[in-house]
């Protein structure tokens, strides 16, 4: 679970950026730290919700013959 707090914060951190440079006027660094944000976020969001339903990490262990 602690991957997908890890990948809302460096999301979190990239949105910052991105609202930095905005603000100073770099707009072409904007564009990639809204990009950046946003797939960070959408990983985090996706891993949450395999985590919530169940999916994630678990391990099937098949007998073999």
């Amino acid at each position: 679970m602690r991957h997908i707090y890890i990948r809302g914060v460096a999301g979190l951190i990239w949105l910052t950026a991105a609202i930095v440079c905005a603000a100073s006027g770099n707009f072409q660094m904007t564009g990639l730290g809204v990009f950046l944000a946003g797939a960070f976020l959408y990983s985090a969001s996706a891993a949450w919700k395999k985590e919530k339903d169940g999916k994630g990490g678990q391990v099937i262990w098949e007998k073999r013959s």
